[in-house]
């Protein structure tokens, strides 16, 4: 880990012989007011009769110290006055700002405590002595709201979770020109409305969960955020993973992450860790850089008060300015591109996985459409811009046409999917899957590029089966050129990738692909049980990249990711995306015929822009965009990468 835990932990310890912080003292803020350290933090006492309810009371304590490590002093600060925080005041972060500190928290109004009460408010003090008002601020879900020491901009500016009690949560920022403004509710509901604009992503895989940690430090690269990240937090099977990582935002503009650290400082491994209140579990809330060490103070198991430091100067360099948060592709705003149409049986249930060309300065879509039986066939849509819809053929261009395509039994499904087409000179090769309902196979198909132009699709060479007898094979894409004076194919042999090369296109005699070579699954990642290429692989100076999608172990959900390859021996990864580049959000990538599903086929190269053409729940099409340059730079930098992820 990248932060040394002080031998004095934990710092502080409930106190059995004080009724207020008995059971517990946690989540500790640090304020250095000259020469004084002032530690404020969450205490419970035990379990008693309050309000004609049971429970155990969270109040905001605080301690003393002359040096950050022996605390003294401990008094109740912050309880219950007003019916919004009547069941208790949790976790605080303070800031000083114009003389004054702002002391966040969260507020509960209800118990058990549930969305609708818990929420953030604010308590002010001159002197951090006496609390001289408090507000609530957010009249919805929120917590773990934290102040910048600085305006930025002229505006005040404040990060927030916003409905971590409704998952999934947003990390998010809000400015303003007056301080009134934070407990103004007209302000926050009309921010709400808007609330994607305030996003910030920070996460890399759409099932963990991100939380604010300890309040902004300014640096000379900028501000330095300590926060909370929690693996696997919306996964069913697997157990959450609590870790405390940092990262810098832009000075002038909080919403740009501007360096990140891809690994954690620090995880629950210590007795007083990994054993309290709640179990395994590190979490920061405050943080501050005293001669040139950073100071990082965290509850340890929801039990303690701990602190950890590393040399900042020499921790900076473990940043990356090029994370891969920064990877995400961009999606259309116009999203989706394609929808199923009813009066078009053959396409009435959904659209999904689009194969995609540019062919005389128009981008062409050969997409799988299908019945409501499941029963698929091939349709085509043009763009003259690429992002949006101009033309959609009403009928199929590549309807199923061997046994090989026809549903073996009524109400199997079946028929012609996932097109992935490959351009080499004048001629357009296609891959698909024919599926019979029970089995599919890879097939291999062709049409000049003249004859689709002119749209004669019964120009389409008949389907060749290329996949081994008896085995189940699909997800097939074709290389743009010879390797190795081989024709290269990619393929699904599940859960692989198989490489395979065959001297010529017509598969003569019946011959068939043979496995040379696979690329694996990563367990742990995002892409741990299953993965599949997407369109063809694009020749760069650095080597031949992929996208391929994968499908995780956490949530089941699949996800883009990209590889980069040797370009004389593609068994050879140089590179491969840590986190995924393209994941399910929106509500039609979440539900649709499968939920939660991101699958490409196809895409388009424009200088250093790819736009990916994808199928949102196995229902629409959608585009994305993302940059070559940066993609490729990060997977040449991540070779020989391990980090606990």
């Amino acid at each position: 880990m990248s932060l040394n835990r002080h031998p004095q932990n934990p710092l502080l310890k409930p106190l059995n012989d004080s009724e207020w912080e008995s059971y517990a003292a946690f989540n500790g803020t640090i304020v250095k007011k000259e020469e004084e350290y002032v530690l404020l933090y969450r205490a419970m006492g035990e379990e008693k009769l309050y309000k004609n309810r049971k429970l155990r009371l969270s109040v905001i304590g605080k301690a003393s110290s002359t040096d950050g490590i022996n605390f003294v002093q401990r008094i109740p600060f912050i309880q219950p006055e007003n019916e919004w925080e009547q069941y208790g005041c949790e976790d605080p972060r303070a800031t000083k700002i114009d003389n004054t500190y702002y002391i966040f928290y969260t507020a509960l109004a209800n118990y058990p405590p549930n969305h609708l009460g818990i929420r953030a408010a604010v308590a002010i003090s001159n002197d951090l002595k006496t609390i001289q008002e408090r507000h609530l601020v957010t009249p919805f879900n929120a917590k773990a709201m934290t102040l910048f020491p600085e305006k930025i901009n002229g505006l005040y500016t404040v990060l927030l979770t916003v409905n971590p009690d409704e998952p999934p949560s947003s990390i998010a920022y809000a400015q303003f020109e007056k301080i009134e403004t934070l407990w103004d509710t007209s302000f926050w509901e009309q921010w709400y409305e808007n609330l994607k604009d305030y996003t910030l992503n920070l996460r890399r895989v759409n099932s963990d969960q991100v939380e604010i940690g300890a309040p902004p430090i300014k640096t000379s690269d900028g501000w330095l955020l300590v926060y909370s990240y929690i693996k696997h937090y919306l996964s069913d099977t697997l157990k959450k993973e609590f870790r405390i990582e940092a990262l810098i935002l832009d000075e002038k503009d909080p919403s740009k992450v501007i360096a990140r650290m891809e690994k954690p400082l620090l995880v629950p491994e210590t007795e007083y860790e990994k054993n309290g209140q709640v179990a395994d579990i590190v979490f920061p809330e405050g943080a501050l850089i005293e001669d040139e060490t950073l100071k990082v103070y965290y509850g340890g198991a929801d039990t303690n008060c701990s602190l950890a430091t590393a040399h900042w100067p020499t921790l900076r360099k473990s940043f990356e300015t090029n994370s891969p948060t920064s990877l995400k592709c961009e999606k259309f705003v116009n999203n989706p591109l394609l929808e199923p149409i009813l009066s078009h049986l053959w396409e009435s249930a959904g659209v999904c996985n689009s194969a995609a060309i540019k062919l005389d300065g128009k981008t062409f879509l050969i997409y799988r459409g299908f019945t409501k039986n499941n029963v698929s066939s091939l349709g085509l849509a043009v763009s003259e811009d690429g992002l949006f819809i101009d033309e959609r053929l009403p009928e199929p261009i590549f309807p199923i046409r061997t046994d090989n395509e026809k549903p073996v039994r009524n109400g199997l499904g079946g028929g012609v999917e996932d097109p992935r087409i490959t351009q080499i000179e004048d001629t357009l090769y296609m891959c698909y899957t024919a599926f019979n309902g029970e089995f599919w196979r890879l097939s291999f198909s062709s049409i000049s590029i003249s004859d689709f132009l002119s749209r004669r699709w019964d120009k389409w060479a008949f389907p060749k089966i290329i996949s081994p007898p008896d085995t189940m094979d699909k997800d097939g894409v074709l290389f743009p050129e010879k390797i190795n004076g081989k024709y290269v194919f990619f393929h699904r042999i599940e859960p692989n990738v198989v490489i395979s090369s065959i001297d010529d296109l017509t598969f003569a005699n019946n011959t068939f692909l043979k496995d040379e070579g696979i690329i694996l699954p990563r367990n742990g990642y995002w892409d741990g049980v299953k993965i599949g290429i997407n369109g063809p692989p694009i020749k760069t100076d650095k080597g031949w990249l992929v996208f391929y999608h994968g499908v995780s172990r956490i949530d089941g959900h699949y996800r883009i990711g990209a590889l980069l390859l040797d370009l004389v021996d593609v068994t050879k990864i140089i590179g491969r995306t840590l986190y995924p580049i393209l994941e399910p959000e929106t509500k039609f990538e979440k539900e649709g015929v499968v939920n939660n599903v991101v699958f490409s086929n196809g895409h388009v190269v424009n200088g250093d822009e790819a736009t990916i053409y994808y199928g949102g729940a196995d229902k629409v099409i959608c585009g994305a965009k993302i940059s070559l340059n940066k993609l490729i730079d990060y997977c040449v930098r991540s070779e020989n990468k391990k980090y606990l992820i």
